[in-house]
């Protein structure tokens, strides 16, 4: 990333940062924001001491913090004419949700791995659809999203070349070419 790509990045978290700071004063909520940049997108994060209002901006399971994100983005895009992939992140609920992800889809990954069966997740918005996928793949194993939104879920499942022949015949065991004939057989 050049100088100039940061510059724009920071820019993007500052603008956010004064529209969220506007938001925190109309609430009368106390919370610091910290700006910075990660993985190639701008971040704030939105941080106090005393956490129970803040709390409130997280939401359940996520809700407001997404809502305050797309809005920050809206006051990005009205200002820069560009979109914007800023992350907001309220009291660190980001790393605790990816810690979650993380867990889920590796418990995902053991079940697959000592049944051979596929496993099917709870749905998911894009943005867990990705971690999940993301860890799968380092794992070695195969994931697909499937269903529509807002019911999209992950299936997690071995490999071709890692799922067991059948030890005879009459064994009742799909038999699949290829990884896109299995997927497709999940639908």
């Amino acid at each position: 990333m050049d100088d100039e790509e940061l510059e724009e990045l920071n820019e993007e978290a500052d603008i956010a940062a004064d529209y969220l700071e506007g938001l925190l004063d109309v609430l009368d909520y106390d919370g610091d924001i910290e700006l910075g940049v990660r993985n190639g997108r701008p971040l704030v994060q939105i941080v106090a001491d005393d956490d129970t209002d803040i709390k409130q901006l997280i939401g359940k399971d996520g809700e407001v913090v997404e809502a305050l994100q797309r809005l920050a983005r809206l006051a990005v895009q009205q200002k820069t004419g560009e979109r914007s992939g800023l992350i907001v992140d309220v009291d660190g609920f980001l790393a605790r949700k990816r810690r979650h992800l993380r867990n889920l889809a590796l418990d995902a990954v053991d079940d697959v791995r000592e049944d051979g069966e596929p496993v099917t997740l709870e749905d998911m918005n894009a943005y867990e659809r990705k971690i999940i996928h993301d860890i799968v793949r380092q794992e070695g194993l195969k994931s697909r999203s499937h269903g529509d939104e807002p019911h999209r879920h992950v299936t997690v499942y071995l490999p071709k070349d890692q799922r067991e022949a059948p030890e005879n015949e009459d064994a009742d065991v799909d038999d699949f070419d290829t990884d896109e004939d299995y997927e497709a057989d999940l639908d």
